[in-house]
C-alpha cells in the first residue's frame, strides 16, 4: 500500500475543479456570481466556440486591489467571510474562495481589474493591473494594464491540460445553450443588473435593467417567453419571517417536463426537493396527470435560517425549519390558485397585441396578493339562481317534459341579458351570458370581448367537488376504530418518527401505538378511508413526514374519493339545459375556487376574443 502524501497545489486545485468546473457553463456561473457580489450593475459576457476557446466576462463592480490580485487565485482566499459567524449568515452568492483557483488550474486565465473604492483612491492608485496564470504550474505574472473601474476575466482554452475532461464536453451548440440557460437564471435573480451575451462575435441577448414592475415582467417575458407571462398570476405572501413573491402559471399552462421552473432563495437559484414537493402539492387539485407547473418564485428569509454550504456548486440548500418553509410555500400557492376566478384570467382590451399593456395590476393573467378577492362575487348577479348540490334527480337539471308552451320568464330573462351585452354602460359578468347549447356538451356564452365555450360536465364537476370539500371540512373528522388493530413492521427510524408524531397524526385521523422497537399498531383511521390500503397509507404518511416534515396523504386520499363522487354526481352530456340554467352554471363558475379546471386537471372553459374570431374569417385583412 502506498504511503500517505500531501497533494501538490496544482493537483488539489484540479480535483476541486472537478466539482466546481464541470463545463463552460459552470465557469460562467462562478464568474458572474463573483461580479454580482462585487456590486456590478452591468455585465458583458463574450463566448467563443461554446466556451471552450474563450469566456470573457467584464463588469463595473468594485474591482480588486493590486495587492489582492495574486491572492485571489489562491484556494480558500475570499473577501466575503472571515469567521464562523459569517459562514452562518451568508448573504453573498460565493463564499468558499475556490472558483478562481479551480478555473485557473484547468485553463489559461487572465484577470484585469481596477479598484474604485475610497482606499484605492486615497493611495493615488487609479491604474489597472493584470494577472496571468496558466494551469500547468500555476505561475502568476502581475503587470500594469489600462482598465476602467471593475474587473475583466478571460478564460481561454478550457481543459487544455486535462484532455480526459474535454472529451466529456458536448457539441458547441449544446454547451452554449447551457451557458444561455445559466444567464437566464442569473438574469431573473437580479433585475437591477444589465446583462449582454455574445457568441462567436454575434449578439445573442441584451437585458436592460428592470426597476419598475412593468420592466421586471418584461424581463420575465424575454427569458421565459411571452406565453408564460400571459398565462401566469403574480403572487405575494408574507408571514412568519418568510416572504414569497413571483409568478406562477395558470394550471392550464402546464409543461410536459419541469423545464420552466425557477426558484430563488435570497437571490440564489436552487433546485430543492422540499420546494418541488410543496409546489407540486399546491397544484395537485388542478394539474392534469403527468404535467408540470411553470413558475418564477422568490423566497426571502433571514440568512441564518438557511444553510447554503451543503453542495459543491451551491445548487441545494438546507432550511433550519424545513416544515415551516414547506407549509408556507404550500399554503401560499394553494391559496393563490384557489382564489383564481375567470375575471382574473380574462384581460380587458384583448385586441391589444402588446402583452405588457395591462401590467400595472401585477400581471396579464391577473394578480393575487394576500387578502385579495374576486371582483365578481356571486351576489353581484343574484338575480340568477345557484346550482343545487343535491343528486341529479333533485337538482336544477332534472328532466322537464316538453309541453309545447314557451317559458315566458325564460324568454324575458334572455332578452334582458342580450340587452346588457349590447349596452355600453351595462355590467357584464366575466363569463358573459349563455346564448346556446352545442351538442348537449358545450355552453356557448357571449361577454363584452368575445366568445366563451364551457364544458358543462367538467364545470359542474368542479363546482360539486368544491362544495363537497367545503361541507366535509366543516364537519368534525369522523374516525373508524379497526375491529382488529393492524400491526405494521417498520424500521426503527420510521417507528421513532411515528412515536414522535403521534399527536399530529391523531389530528389527521390516524391513531397509532408503538408496541416494539420496529413495530407499531394502527387502532383508528378516518372513516372515509376505511376501505383503503391502511398499511400502505401509513407507510406513505411516515415517509412524507421523514422527508418533508409533514404529510397531506390523508387529505389527498379523501379528496380523491370526493372527486369520484362529484364526477358521478355531475350533469352528463346530452342533457338539455335551459338558458337560465346555463347562466346559473356560469355564475357558479365565477364564484367557485379553481373553476378553471375540472377535478382531473382538464380546462372547463376556453375564451376566444372577437379579434381572434375575425382572423379565422380573414376579416379586416
Amino acid at each position: 500500500m502506498s504511503r500517505i502524501n500531501l497533494l501538490s497545489q496544482r493537483l488539489a486545485n484540479q480535483i476541486a475543479a472537478g466539482e466546481v468546473v464541470e463545463r463552460p457553463a459552470s465557469v460562467v456561473k462562478e464568474l458572474t456570481e463573483n461580479s454580482l457580489d462585487a456590486g456590478a450593475s452591468r455585465l458583458e459576457i463574450e463566448v467563443e466556440q461554446g466556451g471552450t476557446k474563450l469566456i470573457k466576462i467584464k463588469d463595473d463592480g468594485l474591482g480588486i486591489h493590486k495587492q489582492d490580485l495574486e491572492l485571489a487565485l489562491s484556494r480558500h482566499a475570499t473577501s466575503k467571510i472571515t469567521d464562523l459567524e459569517d459562514l452562518e449568515n451568508i448573504a453573498s452568492l460565493g463564499f468558499r474562495g475556490e472558483a478562481l483557483a479551480s478555473i485557473s488550474s484547468v485553463s489559461r486565465l487572465t484577470m484585469t481589474s481596477t479598484a474604485g473604492d475610497d482606499l484605492n483612491a486615497a493611495n493615488g492608485d487609479n491604474s489597472g493591473w493584470k494577472v496571468v496564470a496558466e494551469g500547468q504550474e500555476m505561475n502568476v505574472i502581475l503587470s500594469p494594464a489600462a482598465h476602467s473601474r471593475g474587473t475583466t476575466v478571460e478564460v481561454r482554452d478550457l481543459f487544455f491540460n486535462t484532455p480526459a475532461r474535454k472529451k466529456f464536453l458536448k457539441t458547441e451548440k449544446t454547451e452554449f445553450s447551457r451557458i444561455d440557460e445559466i444567464l437566464k437564471r442569473i438574469a431573473l435573480s437580479r433585475f437591477d443588473v444589465q446583462f449582454s451575451l455574445t457568441h462567436n462575435q454575434r449578439a445573442i441577448r441584451k437585458l436592460l435593467p428592470a426597476k419598475s414592475d412593468q420592466e421586471k415582467q418584461r424581463r420575465v417575458a424575454l427569458v421565459c417567453g411571452p406565453a408564460f407571462v400571459e398565462n401566469s398570476v403574480f403572487v405575494e405572501m408574507e408571514g412568519q419571517g418568510l416572504r414569497l413573491w413571483g409568478w406562477v402559471s395558470l394550471p392550464t399552462f402546464s409543461r410536459s417536463q419541469a423545464d420552466l421552473q425557477y426558484f430563488y432563495v435570497n437571490g440564489r437559484i436552487i433546485r430543492d426537493k422540499l420546494v418541488t414537493h410543496a409546489v407540486k402539492q399546491a397544484y395537485r387539485d388542478v394539474l392534469f396527470h403527468g404535467r408540470h407547473p411553470a413558475y418564477v418564485l422568490y423566497l426571502e428569509l433571514a440568512p441564518s435560517a438557511v444553510d447554503v454550504n451543503v453542495h459543491p456548486t451551491k445548487h441545494e440548500v438546507r432550511f433550519r425549519d424545513s416544515r415551516l418553509v414547506h407549509d408556507f410555500l404550500f399554503s401560499s400557492l394553494h391559496k393563490a390558485l384557489a382564489e383564481l376566478r375567470p375575471s382574473d384570467q380574462l384581460v380587458e382590451n384583448v385586441q391589444n397585441s402588446d402583452p405588457f399593456a395591462a401590467m400595472q395590476s401585477g400581471g396579464v393573467g391577473g394578480a393575487f396578493t394576500a387578502g385579495s378577492d374576486s371582483s365578481y362575487a356571486a351576489g353581484n348577479f343574484s338575480d340568477q339562481s345557484r346550482l343545487s348540490l343535491a343528486g341529479p334527480s333533485s337538482n336544477s337539471y332534472s328532466y322537464r317534459p316538453n309541453t309545447g308552451q314557451p317559458d315566458v320568464n325564460a324568454i324575458q330573462s334572455q332578452m334582458e341579458n342580450f340587452a346588457k351585452l349590447t349596452a355600453d354602460d351595462a355590467e357584464v359578468p366575466p363569463l358573459g351570458y349563455a346564448i346556446a347549447q352545442l351538442h348537449g356538451i358545450y355552453i356557448l356564452a357571449q361577454n363584452k370581448e368575445g366568445l366563451i365555450t364551457v364544458d358543462m360536465h367538467a364545470a359542474h364537476e368542479r363546482i360539486t367537488y368544491e362544495r363537497m370539500k367545503t361541507a366535509c371540512q366543516n364537519e368534525e373528522l369522523k374516525m373508524q376504530p379497526l375491529l382488529v388493530p393492524l400491526s405494521i413492521a417498520l424500521s426503527q427510524g420510521e417507528a421513532d418518527c411515528a412515536e414522535t408524531e403521534k399527536e399530529p397524526l391523531l389530528t389527521i385521523g390516524i391513531e397509532i401505538e408503538r408496541v416494539a422497537a420496529e413495530s407499531i399498531v394502527v387502532r383508528q383511521v378516518p372513516s372515509i378511508l376505511r376501505n383503503a390500503n391502511i398499511e400502505q397509507l401509513v407507510r406513505d404518511v411516515l415517509s412524507d413526514v421523514l422527508e418533508y416534515g409533514s404529510s397531506n396523504r390523508i387529505q389527498a386520499h379523501q379528496d380523491e374519493l370526493l372527486s369520484t363522487m362529484a364526477c358521478h354526481g355531475s350533469i352528463r352530456a346530452n342533457r338539455h339545459l335551459t338558458i337560465p340554467e346555463m347562466n346559473a352554471l356560469l355564475r357558479d363558475m365565477e364564484a367557485t375556487e379553481r373553476s378553471g379546471q375540472c377535478n382531473h386537471g382538464r380546462p372547463t372553459w376556453v375564451y376566444q376574443s372577437l379579434n381572434e374570431l375575425d382572423k379565422l374569417f380573414l376579416r379586416g385583412q
